[in-house]
């Protein structure tokens, strides 16, 4: 046998030197994955009984890592490591080479474990790009940063860190300051991150999830959504309409037409901006309305709220007929094969239409807020502009209107209670003489 090399409990336990070191090294091979300790010792006698205890206590707590239990100094509620008191006597001194180390499942693994589950599961309940944008979070983001890491040590103190990586490890190219992703691109990792750890916790890896809410954070209130009133809405549309006329480039001709009836029809219907780019002809029917008797689009819409139906404003035949005419669309064609961002971001920048006056930044989504406020201005039924955008009441009155002045009925506001008749002198000097 090399004299660098030695084995022990049966061949499960190895003992060598590496070249050029002093000090013995001990490995096993225990739960799947490679163990290895430094021994900190010279003496090969010392190192075998240090490597047999370092066994012993890597082999028990493999033992109740299959029984559900977690390892010895882990606090099974708050799955942090717990400091053991030295014994009583003070001449006994603690063994400070022999620190707790993490072990069991990693985070790898969890994250391997929850891609092979959601691709199963979500199948015919989210779409690919589902699957394709948790991929990629894992990817670039979560497996360089966790990785290896052992889903103990995986804590509240951890995932803060992490939420401190992202803000200061991506630079501009421009002005090399810290980059900080957008509030939703975090909020979006840190739920797939905890997808991972429920995974782990499904299958006894983790015996509780660490808190995962963003200290530090102060109490959010209420602001309305960025939208255009009727005088910077009658700008925007102007605006597209001359730009549909006259195109800096003849070859820009079609784009510009596109999205000038993109934003009539948008503000017109109050639909969503992937709905809208999910529409084909055949989903598009113009009717007569009995009440009204107007031209109207019938919509039938397939999005976030699954199928529903949708009931536009006269304002939008038109510019869906020259859709259909411009297009020559057949039934399963797309109205919007995509949506001309840039160069609605032009307009809306020469307008000085890029953000409203508390600094939110308009999108596509604002024409469909601009539909939801105009219909609250001419006094329609909150009720029924719910059901035809397919959300809730509960929404529309926190997010849209708290902030519209005509939902407030002065009338019923400004009531004075009545003030009662003076009575007669002559009365009042008789009831005093009584």
């Amino acid at each position: 046998m090399d004299e660098h090399n030695h084995t022990l409990m049966d061949g499960r336990l190895h003992l060598y030197r590496r070249e050029h070191s002093r000090f013995w090294q001990c490995s096993t091979y225990l739960g799947g994955r490679n163990h290895r300790q430094s021994t900190h010792e010279e003496s090969l006698v010392l190192a075998k009984e240090f490597a047999r205890d370092w066994y012993m206590e890597r082999y028990t707590d493999e033992r109740r890592r299959r029984r559900g239990l977690p390892p010895y100094g882990v606090d099974p509620v708050a799955s942090q490591t717990v400091v053991q008191p030295a014994a009583a006597a003070p001449e006994v001194l603690t063994d400070r080479r022999r620190r707790p180390v993490a072990y069991g499942p990693t985070f790898k693994q969890a994250a391997d474990a929850f891609l092979r589950e959601a691709a199963v599961v979500t199948a015919g309940e989210r779409s690919d790009y589902y699957m394709t944008q948790k991929e990629q979070q894992v990817r670039v983001h979560l497996m360089p940063f966790f990785g290896g890491t052992a889903l103990s040590e995986v804590t509240a103190g951890l995932v803060q860190e992490y939420r401190v990586h992202r803000a200061t490890t991506n630079r501009d190219r421009r002005t090399n300051e810290p980059k900080r992703p957008a509030r939703n691109t975090l909020h979006g990792e840190i739920v797939t991150l905890r997808q991972i750890l429920k995974t782990a916790n499904r299958k006894g890896w983790l015996v509780a999830l660490p808190d995962m809410s963003a200290p530090y954070k102060k109490s959010g209130k209420v602001s309305h959504r960025a939208w255009f009133s009727p005088e910077e809405y009658k700008r925007l549309y102007q605006a597209s309409r001359d730009r549909a006329k006259n195109p800096k480039k003849e070859r820009w001709r079609t784009a510009a037409e596109n999205l000038h009836d993109y934003i009539l029809l948008m503000v017109n219907t109050g639909l969503r901006p992937d709905e809208v780019l999910g529409l084909e002809y055949r989903d598009v029917a113009i009717v007569t309305d009995d009440a009204t008797d107007e031209r109207i689009l019938e919509i039938k819409v397939r999005g976030k709220r699954g199928v529903g139906y949708c009931k536009s404003m006269p304002g939008a035949v038109m510019p869906f007929r020259r859709l259909k005419d411009r297009n020559k669309g057949q039934p399963t064609d797309r109205l919007f094969p995509s949506f001309q961002r840039e160069l609605f971001n032009t307009l809306l920048k020469e307008l000085d239409l890029r953000e409203d006056r508390e600094g939110q930044r308009r999108t596509a989504y604002s024409l469909r807020h601009t539909y939801i406020c105009l219909r609250l201005m001419e006094g329609a039924d909150i009720y029924q502009i719910a059901k035809n955008c397919r959300t809730s009441v509960e929404m529309i009155q926190t997010f849209y209107a708290s902030h519209i002045a005509s939902t407030l009925d002065a009338a019923a506001i400004n009531v004075r209670k009545p003030k009662p008749a003076k009575r007669p002198a002559r009365q009042e000097a008789a009831d005093a003489a009584l």
